[in-house]
């Protein structure tokens, strides 16, 4: 088999959540760059909207705005995917938040919008969008979940993100369940579990801990956007058919380091 056919989502259906910036516009741009059809959807309509006409010229991509923290903000934008598409092939989990403070100092509205975007609307929207995974899969050919955990779910660092990186451990699960029980309707479901790329989460960390992030990555960097960009095409295509409940780092090796 040809590698063109192996790694292609050409001619795919794409949702990508958080996918106006950061991980979630570097997993689109290669989505729409390699003939997928893109929707990208984020809080923010101004950003969203900017980076769809940009991805444009390459490819197919669409806008549709929503706050996935909100119960009636997935079920609107569930509904806008049933009016424009029968099937769905490949739904990004990334749209997620993160919260900084001490143990004593952590309040209650840290823990739960952090909770609500990262670990509720990562079930409840795939819940939503179930008919369209269906439709889009086959026995031969699965249609893709794709939750974007962190590396944060995995192992203790510096930081004391608590609701984060308890969302993401939840995240790492939730994936390994939906896995279990997704794949009899042939809808494979895996994760990505992110080190440290160039973000606005992760413009957060102070110099000192920046450096503390590098150092302890046994590649010495930061991710790329073509680390994040192949590990994505990867689990949307022929390539990945038969795997199914992974948590793959894209880490530079902090997971050894665990």
């Amino acid at each position: 088999m040809k590698i063109e056919e192996l790694f292609s989502v050409r001619g795919k259906v794409a949702l990508v959540t958080g996918g106006s910036r950061g991980l979630g516009e570097m997993i689109a741009r290669a989505y729409v760059e390699n003939g997928a059809k893109v929707y990208i959807t984020a809080r923010r309509a101004e950003a969203c909207e900017a980076l769809a006409k940009e991805l444009s010229q390459f490819g197919e991509c669409i806008a549709i705005p929503a706050d996935l923290s909100r119960m009636e903000e997935i079920a609107r934008l569930a509904g806008e995917l049933h009016k424009r598409e029968k099937k769905l092939d490949i739904l990004v989990n990334n749209a997620g938040a993160s919260w900084g403070a001490t143990f004593a100092e952590f309040p209650e509205n840290g823990w739960d919008k952090v909770m609500d975007l990262n670990v509720k609307s990562v079930f409840f929207l795939t819940q939503s969008l179930l008919d369209l995974l269906e439709a889009a899969g086959s026995a031969n050919s699965y249609s893709r979940v794709i939750n974007i955990g962190s590396i944060e779910g995995i192992r203790t660092s510096h930081l004391e993100a608590y609701s984060y990186a308890a969302s993401k451990a939840g995240v790492n699960h939730l994936t390994r369940i939906m896995a279990k029980f997704l794949a009899p309707k042939h809808i494979a479901v895996n994760a990505i579990a992110p080190g440290y790329f160039p973000s606005k989460m992760t413009d957060a960390i102070d110099e000192h801990g920046a450096k503390e992030v590098v150092d302890d990555a046994p590649m010495k960097r930061m991710g790329h956007a073509d680390d994040l960009a192949g590990i994505a095409i990867y689990l949307a295509s022929r390539a990945s058919g038969f795997v199914c409940g992974a948590v793959i780092p894209v880490d530079g090796g902090l997971a050894t380091t665990a």
